[in-house]
């Protein structure tokens, strides 16, 4: 029974900050009447469990009224530390003080006093407009009409009721096209965290023409921040996925201007910052711009004090973006040591932050350290990371890194000289890549290298075969769709440093 029975209560619990906790103590006490004990103590009961479990929560409150009707006790339990939470976060957000002031002004409306909800919703509009809050005008206006109908549009004319229907179309436009934005921005994002970069040109050329449409749309409804945000996030995600990282990166510039010039339209959601940062940071240095890119990141890291450090989702996220890419800068610049000393840190953060990593995330960490590890020579710690890739990953959620995971695992071992145990590594890479119908020119130049070097007997030397190698993955880098790999692991670096160990053994 205990592990079946749902947990929601336990994990909406464990989810509060100590203010918040305190906070439901004294709520409790005003509000929970002459029950409120016996909640409070089955409120610490739960907190003080790691797992939820209610058969020991039936045994330790055992005769005691309210364990007759548990379920009811837990679902009034549950909805008490809602309302608390409703009460403590009134004015954390400018959403959230609208709507109080919204409902304020339905409550004097049916009470017949219209000049007093006026007041509050004119006021409440000049909030939402500074916000650029469209659906909290929306609803602005739509209480303001009621009222106009109740005074029977007293002192309203032809031209007052033709500029309330065109700040109403001017409204429903702009949200639609939010709402057409988040749709194809979910289609590409979807594709992007699943599948990786685009490999073929069918990938994401469809969402060009789309995106084209709604700029111009943009342009002709007036540029609202949160759209004009929008839309260059998805061009900078479009170019990006196409591998022109000069077509993304004044994209990105131009959204960090958009949050430093307007912050407070920003600030209530700190992540599109450490996005924007992030992805800067990563496209600028491909590009070059050393300087700008640890400029940044030196951003990057300074959010959690700016915050007040108070937000674990904050951390967690300032965590994983920052440390994945200060480790693709150490990669990529060869300053292993710096590298070695930041996987340390990074372990500390994935056990730190165990529960609240996704599957894709954690993958990341694995395969870039286990490249770290490889590029210093250092194989056995490199083939132990990307084991944490291969044996405790999803692999739905990681598709394209788990493919490019397991032909790493085959250079780790050709490397150790493990020749013995490539033919099964070698097995399950054509397996995977059979039931992902997945398999470009890049895997298959990779698979059959493989399969060459293990015969035993061949036309070709190993040199030669490292040779023919190098001359197709450079090949491949004219490829647009093909050359994505080698952002994940320059396998053509790889293939050239051994061409040139064989040509000078030392």
């Amino acid at each position: 029974m205990s592990n079946k029975a749902s947990n929601n209560l336990h994990e909406l619990i464990k989810s509060l900050t100590k203010a918040e906790k305190r906070y439901f103590k004294v709520y409790a006490s005003r509000h929970m009447s002459n029950s409120s004990s016996n909640y409070e103590r089955l409120f610490d009961a739960i907190d003080r469990q790691t797992e939820y479990n209610e058969d020991l929560l039936l045994k330790k409150f055992k005769g005691e009224a309210f364990t007759k009707r548990f379920s009811i006790a837990k679902n009034r339990l549950y909805q008490s530390v809602l309302r608390s939470l409703d009460a403590f976060h009134a004015n954390s957000s400018t959403e959230a003080q609208l709507k109080r002031q919204i409902h304020s002004a339905e409550i004097l409306y049916h009470k017949n006093l219209d000049g007093q909800a006026l007041k509050i919703l004119r006021s409440a509009r000049k909030v939402a407009e500074k916000h650029e809050k469209i659906t909290s005008l929306i609803e602005i206006g739509k209480w303001e009409k009621r009222i106009l109908e109740k005074q029977q549009y007293e002192g309203q004319g032809k031209k007052d009721l033709k500029k309330l229907l065109d700040e109403d179309q001017m409204l429903t436009a702009r949200l639609d096209t939010y709402n057409q934005l988040w749709n194809i921005k979910s289609r590409i994002f979807r594709n992007l965290y699943q599948k990786g970069k685009a490999r073929s040109g069918k990938d994401l050329s469809k969402f060009k023409k789309i995106l084209d449409e709604l700029a111009v749309k943009q342009e002709h409804e007036g540029m609202l921040t949160e759209n004009t945000f929008l839309l260059n996030h998805l061009y900078s995600a479009y170019y990006f996925g196409i591998g022109e990282d000069e077509g993304s990166y004044p994209y990105l510039k131009a959204n960090l201007s958009l949050i430093e010039k307007q912050p407070h339209l920003f600030d209530e959601e700190p992540t599109r910052l450490m996005t924007t940062l992030t992805n800067l940071i990563y496209v600028g240095h491909k590009l070059g711009h050393e300087k700008e890119a640890f400029k940044n990141l030196e951003k990057l890291r300074s959010l959690p004090a700016q915050e007040g450090g108070t937000d674990v989702y904050m951390e967690v996220r300032v965590f994983a973006l920052s440390s994945s890419i200060e480790l693709a800068l150490h990669i990529d610049s060869g300053n292993y040591d710096e590298g070695f000393a930041l996987v340390q840190r990074i372990e500390e953060g994935l056990y730190k932050y165990e529960g609240y990593l996704s599957s894709v995330r954690k993958a990341s960490f694995y395969f870039n350290i286990a490249v770290l590890y490889l590029k210093a020579s250092r194989l056995n710690e490199s083939l132990k990371w990307i084991n944490q890739l291969l044996n405790n990953i999803e692999i739905d959620k990681t598709q394209d890194i788990h493919c490019m995971g397991q032909i790493l695992n085959l250079i780790i071992h050709l490397e150790l000289e493990n020749k013995s145990l490539i033919p099964y590594a070698l097995r399950s890479t054509q397996r995977f890549l059979e039931t992902r119908e997945r398999v470009y020119r890049f895997e298959s130049v990779i698979l059959k290298f493989i399969n060459e070097i293990l015969k035993e007997r061949r036309n070709s030397t190993e040199q030669e075969l490292y040779e023919q190698l190098a001359i197709d993955l450079n090949a491949l880098s004219d490829d647009p769709f093909e050359r994505q790999v080698f952002e994940y692991f320059d396998f053509r670096e790889w293939a050239n440093l051994q061409v040139q160990r064989y040509k000078n053994p030392q």
